[in-house]
Order: C-alpha cells, then structure tokens, then sequence
C-alpha cells in the first residue's frame, strides 16, 4: 500500500499543536496537526495481549502513542487532543485506576495538554489509521517531515529566483507586444 502526499506542511514555531487519536480492535492511530496542517501520521497493529484491553484502555493507549511518538514535538508546549472516547476527559479525576492506566497517567501528566470530546464521525483520519490494515508484521509506522532552517532557507532562495525569472518572463513578453504594436 502507497501513500501519496501532495502537500507537505513545515512546522512553524512550537505551539499551536492538535493530536487526533484513536483506537479501534486492530490499531492505534493519530494525527498531528498545527494550524489545520498535517505534521505527521502515525499508526501502529494492536500487539495479540492489547487486542484483549477495554476500550478506555485503548483509547489512553493512543493518546500515549501519540506522545511518546511525538515527544519532540508535545513535550514542553501546550497541546489539544481530541478523542472520541468521552471518558478520557475525566480520567484524571477518577479514584479507582488499574496499573495500565495508573503507569500511562504518569506519562500524559508529563505534558501540558487539554483533552477534549472529539466525536468519532467527524475523527476520520485517526479513525482510519487505527483501522489500517498492515500486510507486514506488526510494526510502528510514522511519517513525519523535520527540515533544519539551512534546508527551508534553501527552498524558500529557490522559489525567489522562480518568481523573479517568471516576472522577468513577463515583463520580456510586454516589452515585445509593445514593440510589436509600434
């Protein structure tokens, strides 16, 4: 399977950052967004023993993929994720907690970050990923783009000389109407 992006989103600065995570009974999935740009998908199969977790241990459990895949991105900066399991909203608060969730908590506390009800019509593209179907073993995937400033200032110099010789085109092409119509 062939994934094809047609635009490529350069983080700016550290804030501003959305993940969108999801769970489903064969994966996990999330999307890391800044802006309403796409930073970076991430999906993974569901090891044999997690297909056994309930679904509040699996939905934590994405939220905990996001950020340990994530970290140099999440890590230190105020975040918002959205899931589409209500009940993470309130697990902070809740007195009863297995091991799993306890140990995971410990992990989400590391950051600054707000969860918020996201519902799972409108979560499609972390609900895809958590449903991908893998044809390899079971595996971590995460696509992401890290372009150092020497590299983004390459780009940027390249597309100033594209516009500059697109104008001096044009301006080529006025001059030579005008001393055609003389």
């Amino acid at each position: 399977m062939f994934m094809h992006l047609k635009v490529v989103f350069v983080e700016e600065g550290m804030e501003d950052f959305v993940v969108y995570c999801d769970a489903s009974i064969s994966g996990l999935g999330a999307v890391l967004m800044q802006r309403g740009h796409v930073i970076a998908y991430a999906s993974r199969q569901l090891k044999p023993h997690e297909t056994r977790y309930p679904t509040h241990d699996l939905e934590l459990g994405a939220v905990v993929f996001a950020f340990k895949i994530w970290r140099h991105y999440l890590y230190g900066v105020r975040c918002i994720i959205y899931t589409d399991h209500k009940s993470l909203k309130y697990l902070m608060d809740q007195p009863n907690l297995n091991m799993r969730q306890r140990r995971w908590l410990d992990v989400v506390k590391d950051y600054d970050c707000e969860t918020l009800y996201h519902p799972g019509k409108a979560n499609v593209v972390a609900d895809a990923l958590s449903r991908r179907a893998e044809s390899a073993p079971i595996r971590d995937v995460c696509l992401r783009l890290t372009m150092m400033a020497p590299v983004l200032d390459t780009i940027r110099e390249a597309q100033a000389e594209v516009v500059i010789s697109e104008n001096r085109k044009r301006e080529r092409a006025l001059s030579q109407k005008k001393h055609d119509m003389l």
